[in-house]
């Protein structure tokens, strides 16, 4: 490598979220040097947009190109292999959500992160946003004492991924809704939380949309898609509850569709006092109580920065980290992993009909993951 004010960088999957990290990075002074797709039109548009050199392989372009960091954004599957072998190359990485499609994989990045002179931080961008922020201050002023629970909801009312995508096929993905946006509200939760040690995980998931003869996202004004094309091996919906070795408890639900109206909202209930915020918000109601009036309740909303960007606030920091060569104190590999380990879990719950203690966990096998979706 060679460091410098502008860090050359390599995005590996140039679809639209590795387009919209190439602009974030470049508008922030990186050099985005180069890219790899396996599809040719990505390859061109991208070569064009960024006057970038464009490989179908990853590990040509780590070859080819004198890079100081990379950009995953291909679909899970794809996102050990390019990880660690950047990782090997002393290359930094930020891997977007999740880490990876399984927990082995996870493991072995963490591994690779371990061994190298480079550092991967993981793509959690809600953590950016102006709630959070505002959220993080006023706990480290012990405003809310200690969190005792945090409640949440990523839902869509409707609002699957195309079938034909890799997002329902298990062999990319991994899975469904649960890892696909639950990855960011189990982040997001175990964030606020202050990422206390989870025990026990209980959870179920559905495919009560998505095995359906019809699917029509009322939204599409195209009517929807055939729900009997392409891969749906995966869930839509989810309900998972930790508990923490401090008693903490975190409850959530996740759906890709559901008879409810969209949630974004998230409730952390404190010693002395609480809060509500949205995932990629940026208000924050802090809830308070003075015990000593007759109309004791002292709640304020607050309001952050509307213009602050997350996905931008997430790509200056890793080039923060990239150009001292340090790793960033957020967004931590290790965290990933934690999140993997709860999403493997919620997977084994499901299956096993009972709760998981994480240090007992087995894991659920593809074969058993799939014989419950058909």
């Amino acid at each position: 490598m060679s460091m410098s004010d502008s860090p050359a960088v390599g995005i590996v999957g140039l679809g639209g979220m590795g387009t919209q990290h190439a602009s974030n990075l470049t508008a922030l002074g990186a050099d985005v040097v180069g890219g790899s797709d396996v599809v040719t039109e990505a390859r061109d548009e991208f070569a064009a947009a960024f006057d970038a050199v464009t490989f179908d392989d990853h590990e040509a372009m780590y070859d080819e190109l004198d890079l100081d960091a990379v950009v995953i954004t291909t679909p899970n599957a794809f996102h050990e292999p390019a990880a660690t072998a950047a990782l090997e190359r002393d290359v930094h990485v930020l891997c977007e959500k999740p880490l990876a499609d399984s927990l082995p994989d996870a493991e072995r990045i963490v591994a690779a992160d371990e061994a190298s002179d480079a550092f991967c931080m993981v793509g959690f961008s809600n953590r950016f946003a102006a709630a959070p922020s505002l959220f993080r201050a006023y706990q480290a002023d012990g405003e809310f004492g200690d969190v005792e629970a945090v409640e949440g909801a990523f839902v869509r009312r409707r609002g699957i991924p195309g079938l034909d995508s890799w997002f329902t096929n298990r062999d990319l993905s991994g899975g469904g809704a649960l890892i696909d946006i639950g990855v960011h509200a189990i982040d997001y939760a175990l964030y606020l939380a202050g990422f206390p040690d989870v025990v026990e995980v209980s959870g179920v998931t559905r495919d009560t949309f998505i095995s359906g003869d019809a699917y029509v996202d009322p939204d599409d004004f195209a009517g929807g898609w055939d729900a009997t094309e392409g891969e749906r091996d995966v869930e839509d919906s989810a309900t998972l509850l930790l508990r923490c070795a401090d008693d903490t408890t975190i409850s959530l639900e996740v759906a890709w569709a559901t008879n409810r109206e969209p949630d974004h909202e998230f409730h952390v209930r404190g010693t002395e006092g609480g809060a509500r915020l949205a995932i990629g918000g940026d208000e924050l109601q802090v809830l308070g109580s003075d015990d000593r009036a007759l109309d004791h309740h002292r709640d304020t909303t607050l309001s952050g920065d509307p213009d602050r960007d997350r996905y931008v606030e997430e790509a200056a920091t890793f080039l923060d980290g990239v150009r001292a060569g340090e790793r960033p104190a957020i967004n931590h590999v290790e965290e990933g992993l934690l999140v993997q380990r709860v999403i493997d879990a919620v997977y084994e719950s499901s299956e096993r009909g009972t709760s998981v203690r994480l240090d007992d966990a087995e894991g659920v096998s593809e074969d058993e993951r799939a014989a419950k979706l058909e």
